[in-house]
């Protein structure tokens, strides 16, 4: 495809020769001739005079470079929709494979794709062009929007309600019970009904492996737009808002409650019955244990504001060096004290 086409159909400003014959979107470390790169981040811009890419997607005010550019203002995005150019994921199939099993009230809209090996009970409602992979299970009740994906080893319990455009990569798991149970006289434990449900509102995607818990009673709820990592954990009763994001292995307790545009990156742990406000970033394996004030940028467990948690850790460095210089003060404080006691 030629650099031309290519930033007529991105939107871009083209700056060199359009005339280059493109043939794929590649990192900027492994871009050779013909490939098409990307900077989006300030720490990569110095590759861009060194890479042997043919074109580079860079923002509106990049300086300018020999290498031919497609200039937007959100070059991240434009990268992502470049990608989509050269790739395509393979087509589904349209058809309910035999070897699914469709309990006979479930109504599935048009344009299905299901695959062998798929259950769906009865009472499930799903809409138009669902894609759902092998090993798919859809439990009693539950009813789902329009443009439903499930990869492989999915399910989805009974009663929860899902919106359009929702994607669940493989081996997620929505709706299974919540972590309730009450101590007996005797010290064991009886577990507790999950009658609540989830709920994911549209354009919801959850990674692989991920688990959100039904609620006691009431739901958990997933709001719209909301993007969830591989290998995290929602507790009942949750609530996570619009476009926020949770990074690898994030964990939230029962009854948190996320904001929206919220950003908890790899490994961050939420004590149960807190909110967070919106707009709150927390760096990696971030310990929130208090509620979190709407902006704030926390760190640290517990967690702290991030500048003073930067600050702390250039401290914690010096803790060893700091010690010695103290026991040597304190052995000289000592002896400086027996002296004036002698005398």
């Amino acid at each position: 495809m030629k650099l031309v086409d290519i930033a007529a159909r991105l939107g871009c400003e083209l700056k060199g020769d359009g005339d280059v014959e493109i043939s794929a979107v590649v990192g900027i470390d492994e871009a050779r001739a013909g490939h098409l790169t990307f900077v989006s981040n300030p720490k990569y811009a110095a590759k861009a005079r060194t890479t042997e890419a043919s074109a580079i997607i860079v923002s509106s005010d990049f300086p300018e470079i020999v290498t031919a550019t497609l200039r937007s203002s959100n070059p991240y995005l434009t990268f992502a929709r470049a990608v989509e150019l050269f790739y395509q994921p393979p087509a589904p199939s349209r058809e309910i494979h035999p070897d699914a099993r469709v309990a006979p009230s479930a109504r599935i809209g048009e344009g299905a794709s299901i695959a062998p090996f798929v259950v769906i009970d009865e009472d499930v409602v799903i809409g138009k062009n669902c894609v759902l992979h092998p090993f798919v299970h859809i439990y009693r009740g539950a009813q789902i929007g329009d443009d439903f994906k499930a990869y492989a080893n999915v399910s989805v319990r009974e009663f929860c309600r899902i919106g359009n455009g929702v994607i669940l990569q493989d081996g997620a798991k929505i709706g299974t019970d919540g972590y309730g149970y009450a101590k007996k006289e005797d010290g064991s434990y009886y577990k507790i009904v999950q009658s609540g449900i989830v709920v994911l509102e549209d354009d919801v995607e959850v990674g692989a492996n991920s688990t959100i818990d039904r609620a006691t009673i009431g739901e958990s709820r997933i709001c719209k737009g909301a993007k969830i990592d591989n290998l995290v954990q929602v507790g009942h009763a949750s609530l996570v808002g619009e476009n926020s994001l949770l990074c690898a292995q994030v964990g939230l307790a029962g009854s948190t409650k996320v904001g929206r545009n919220v950003i908890l990156t790899g490994q961050v742990g939420v004590a149960g019955h807190l909110e967070i406000g919106d707009g709150v970033v927390a760096t990696a394996q971030s310990g929130i244990g208090h509620d979190i004030e709407p902006g704030k940028i926390v760190s640290g467990s517990p967690e702290m504001d991030n500048k003073v948690w930067l600050r702390s850790t250039v401290i914690f460095k010096k803790l060893p060096v700091l010690l010695k210089r103290l026991e040597a003060l304190e052995r000289k404080m000592g002896k400086n004290s027996g002296s004036d006691a002698s005398d």
